[in-house]
């Protein structure tokens, strides 16, 4: 099965983006150049995040409000405003922790094989000795495995690198403001039926400390939040 997409797909990147003045400038440059357009979210970053990236030549937006889902909702809000619409968005982290250029592998299962949603799934086998913390790993492994139980879902992994077939993305009607955005993109997606897929990626250690998996308090209430989603939807 193959989409209907034209010979080169319009594809979209947005990155949200808080304090990665020293990362977001490679994450930028290193996107493949099937990439039309590269959209970075200044998440209210005090660093020079925003000069790097413009730097980089990406488009910059700002959003004050903190949070993951803020920053990508203002992405997407931009994108709406375009004249013509993407096919393709992917999202994909400012800290350098992906590899920016398995960007094609990882909408391949979209363009070839008609894939609504594509999560770049980071396995044991790919991922650099500490790139995950403890509290990531553990996360991970409740969160994919409930949605398993309640729902019989096949995901492993809430990566945030992942490929959406951008009227697929906008049939969500996604909400969530900060960490919970990962986990409500896969679990409406299940609701709604979308075909997906896995791809393995590797990963690295990010540059930086992680604002959410970094400290005790930012690792809490992400996993509040993702329990919270899974529950909602349990309970349906």
């Amino acid at each position: 099965m193959t989409t209907a997409f034209a010979i080169e797909p319009d594809i979209r990147v947005i990155i949200p983006a808080f304090n990665e003045a020293d990362s977001i400038a490679n994450v930028v440059k290193e996107l493949p150049p099937s990439v039309s357009q590269v959209i970075v979210v200044n998440n209210n970053s005090s660093d020079q995040t925003s000069e790097n990236a413009q730097s980089a030549g990406a488009t910059v937006l700002t959003e004050e409000r903190k949070g993951y889902g803020y920053a990508c909702l203002k992405g997407m809000e931009y994108i709406a405003r375009q004249s013509k619409a993407p096919d393709i968005v992917v999202f994909i982290d400012g800290d350098y922790s992906d590899y920016p250029e398995e960007l094609d592998k990882v909408v391949a299962p979209i363009l070839n094989d008609g894939k609504d949603f594509v999560i770049g799934a980071r396995v044991k086998r790919l991922r650099e000795d500490g790139s995950m913390t403890p509290q990531q790993i553990f996360g991970n492994w409740l969160a994919t495995s409930l949605m398993k139980l309640f729902f019989g879902a096949t995901f492993t992994d809430l990566g945030p690198f992942r490929a959406i077939q951008y009227n697929k993305l906008l049939s969500l009607d996604m909400e969530d403001k900060t960490y919970g955005w990962t986990v409500e993109m896969q679990l409406k997606a299940i609701k709604k039926n979308l075909s997906y897929t896995e791809v393995p990626v590797r990963y690295k250690k990010r540059i930086g400390v992680s604002k959410v998996s970094g400290t005790v308090k930012g690792s809490i209430f992400a996993g509040i939040k993702i329990l919270g989603w899974i529950f909602k939807y349990s309970i349906k």
